[in-house]
């Protein structure tokens, strides 16, 4: 029987009440999908005997990608490549998984290693031959990260990097992971005066490593995942100096711990050189930002949801509020897009050490006298 295969028409086809249905595609020769009893599958017939291959299983596999592969098949087969392609070897998607993780560790940083190596391992658990994944299989682990969007973005990005490197190797003909469409908008989220203090004061009675950490990144303005793999050896006299390549702009930054900072780094437990190291592993730093923050928010009221780069947004407000100038602001945070870059950058190497030392003492006494303000 001869239709007109659309997704609409896909899904309308009805089970077969006894046997198999095989409905081909008008557009596409040799291309039609099998309805038997209990499911739909895409099916290609190829060579002069007419031989058929499953493609997958709907709605497992799109239409759009199972005509993809349709048609793929049937250029190598009209090529005279139709009896390699079918019977090439089978590699296996925690294969190509393995692989992939380690032709990364000679190409990029060990954090990104890193990072690809939990995301995968954590959502994408797919069994069977790497050319078996579809879309509709990656997409339903993607949605189902909606409650975390940084997380679901960093996973979509892991996979569909996977895919491609698979593609480039030959293990699989197309990635069946398209580009990630997202609409991106600047957030303007910060914290208001009792909020702030709502969260401090969690985060002292909240014990290691999160308290700590949370305290850590209202205090000194610095980004999460700076303050969670921030290690002992890069503090001394009370600056901390992260290496050149490690923060965000790869740039050497140097900032000063205000009194109160030092005191929440005195009173950590000692766990080697890294000040927040991973629970069961302290050569690895501390990665289970969600399970921690969704935890540590259920202990708050009234305070309107907010993400941990927000408190890096309040520390710059309230700088602006205290009168810290503009310029010695972005040296703490370690902005090189601002008031200080290009020429001026080039030419203009005073370090503002003492500067940035007096507004992170301001700062700490203006959040003392928040903390004691009474509700």
């Amino acid at each position: 029987m001869r239709v007109r295969l659309t997704d609409l028409a896909v899904k309308k086809l009805p089970l077969s009440e006894n046997g198999q249905v095989t409905y081909w595609d008008e557009l596409t020769p040799n291309f039609g999908i099998r309805c038997s009893t209990r499911s739909k599958s895409y099916i290609v017939l190829l060579g002069e005997k007419r031989r058929r291959k499953t493609l997958g299983r709907y709605p497992d596999l799109s239409l759009a990608d199972a005509r993809k592969q349709a048609k793929q098949l049937l250029s190598a087969n009209a090529m005279g490549e139709g009896q390699v392609t079918p019977h090439a070897p089978v590699v296996a998607f925690e294969e190509a998984k393995a692989r992939f993780l380690k032709d990364c560790e000679g190409r990029n940083k060990p954090r990104t290693v890193a990072d690809y190596r939990r995301l995968l391992n954590r959502h994408f658990n797919f069994k069977g031959d790497v050319r078996e994944v579809y879309r509709q299989q990656v997409m339903r682990v993607v949605s189902g990260l909606s409650a975390t969007p940084s997380e679901q973005s960093h996973a979509y990005v892991a996979i569909r990097t996977m895919m491609n490197w698979c593609v480039r190797h030959g293990l699989v003909d197309h990635s069946v992971v398209p580009p990630m469409k997202q609409k991106t908008s600047e957030r303007d989220r910060v914290l208001s005066e009792d909020e702030l203090r709502k969260v401090y004061l969690r985060a002292q009675e909240t014990p290691f490593a999160f308290g700590p950490i949370v305290q850590l990144l209202i205090l000194t303005g610095q980004r999460r995942t700076e303050i969670g793999q921030m290690r002992r050896s890069w503090i001394s006299h009370g600056e901390v100096a992260f290496p050149k390549g490690f923060a965000k702009n790869k740039r050497e930054h140097r900032f000063p711990l205000s009194p109160l900072s030092q005191q929440v780094v005195a009173d950590l437990p000692n766990t080697g050189d890294l000040l927040f190291p991973a629970a069961t592993d302290f050569e690895k730093a501390f990665t289970t930002w969600a399970w921690h923050k969704k935890r540590f928010d259920e202990g708050l009221e009234a305070v309107e949801p907010y993400t941990l780069h927000d408190l890096r947004r309040t520390f710059a407000t309230i700088h602006a509020k205290i009168g810290t100038p503009i310029h010695v602001t972005e040296k703490l945070l370690n902005h090189v897009s601002g008031t200080i870059s290009g020429v001026a950058a080039v030419y203009n190497r005073h370090s503002y050490a003492d500067e940035m030392r007096h507004a992170a003492s301001q700062f700490d006494t203006y959040l003392t006298e928040l903390a004691l303000t009474p509700t």
